[in-house]
């Protein structure tokens, strides 16, 4: 009999062929967290340029003594999902907040953010319906797509044009049209060019589904995202987030304006059969989100930190993103030359994301960092040098993309 983990001798070949460079991509520890831009990783200390901390988050004194107070108070879990007994007071009041936040009417909290995605977007498109998603669209959002009964339609990457083509072509038929894009795609830090996209929905008539999860904190003038720096927050139906990036903790929420919009607490299965987020992080959310929205130094901060860091590897001669954006994601020749320069790094003290297809767009392989409002300067311009001091070590760059042989 084939082994039952034979349809994967692929994604373990190439693991294995990783593992031959250095360090196992996959599974390198971090033994100490010593702050939002400093830890202990494999044996070394690291500057954190890989962590999606957007905001610094994570070491606030007023989100910790929230998160302990919870603890102490309420216990460690719930328990229960959300229709069951997994419904406390905070619950309820961080639906509140965030709806509030974001000027909407509606909001629920899930227990991850990509199982807000799962959720919302499997249970609202039905049999006779249309999904129309971004052709690089997260993996959460894709398994909706399978999770679902809707006929799914992808359209080209941040081409408004092309959603508009799609969309004519169903003219006539039954059903809803509902379209999911993102505000920042986490690969390369690209912004979907909203303001066409929302034209395009009002000209034909969809729904429109954001996922804001790298752009919550870091875009808009109240860090509302992507919507609202685009100034179309009102054609947007529903706003997707998550609580693991911005606000330093885990979880995930949809929120709108759309009436009947609670029926969805018994109709979403994501959200009726997972249990609820523990006190403790219903906790520090409330108190991250309340920092958020009193202080907006912080989204100028942690853009003003990635324009820096993306300025200076654009300087420095390297093939960036298109935007310069917290995430700045840097394009190798080849994933093993990927392989070998993250290992690099790591040695030098510097951790970001390694990338490599399957998971990234046009099957680039790209070392991917994230931006923190916490990050000083003078560890950015750090970070610069010392990537800078590999790429000459690698022929990269300057457009001397010296390849390495590919892992065995």
């Amino acid at each position: 009999m084939m082994s039952l983990f034979a349809k994967f001798d692929d994604v373990r070949m190439a693991l294995e062929g990783f593992k031959t460079l250095g360090r196992d991509p996959s599974n390198i520890r971090f033994e100490q967290i010593l702050s939002p831009t400093e830890a202990i990783a494999d044996g070394h200390s690291v500057l954190l340029f890989g962590t999606n901390n957007y905001l610094g988050l994570t070491f606030d004194p007023a989100c910790i003594e929230a998160s302990a107070a919870a603890l102490r108070s309420l216990g460690t879990g719930t328990t229960g999902s959300r229709v069951a007994n997994g419904t406390y007071a905070d619950h309820a009041a961080l639906e509140r907040q965030i709806a509030a936040f974001y000027g909407k009417s509606n909001a629920m909290v899930f227990t991850t953010g990509y199982q807000a995605n799962l959720g919302l977007i499997s249970t609202l498109a039905g049999r006779d319906d249309y999904l129309l998603i971004d052709a690089d669209s997260h993996a959460s959002i894709y398994d909706a797509c399978k999770l679902g009964t809707a006929e799914v339609i992808r359209f080209r990457h941040n081409d408004a044009e092309d959603l508009a083509r799609r969309l004519r072509r169903l003219d006539g038929r039954p059903g809803n049209r509902i379209v999911v894009t993102e505000g920042i795609y986490s690969m390369l830090g690209d912004t979907a060019p909203l303001r066409e996209i929302a034209a395009v929905k009002r000209e034909l008539g969809a729904f429109l589904i954001v996922d804001e999860a790298h752009s919550l904190g870091v875009l808009g003038e109240r860090g509302r995202g992507l919507c609202e720096a685009a100034d179309v927050e009102a054609d947007v139906d529903f706003v997707v987030g998550t609580f693991s990036k911005s606000l330093g903790a885990i979880g995930g929420f949809a929120v709108s304006d759309l009436p009947g919009f609670d029926v969805l607490r018994v109709a979403c299965r994501p959200y009726m059969f997972t249990a609820s987020l523990p006190p403790a992080v219903i906790a520090s959310v409330m108190a991250a989100l309340s920092r958020l929205d009193a202080d907006r130094s912080l989204s100028a901060r942690v853009r003003s930190n990635g324009r820096r860091l993306y300025d200076g590897l654009v300087k420095a001669g390297f093939e960036v993103g298109p935007e310069a954006n917290p995430i700045v994601a840097i394009k190798m020749p080849d994933p093993a030359t990927a392989g070998l320069f993250w290992n690099r790094l790591v040695d030098e003290g510097i951790y970001l994301n390694l990338a490599v297809p399957p998971t990234t767009p046009m099957s680039l392989s790209l070392l991917r960092s994230s931006v923190s409002a916490a990050h000083t300067e003078a560890q950015i311009d750090h970070a610069i040098s010392v990537i800078t001091a590999i790429g000459r070590e690698f022929g990269i760059p300057g457009g001397n993309k010296t390849r390495v042989s590919e892992p065995a």
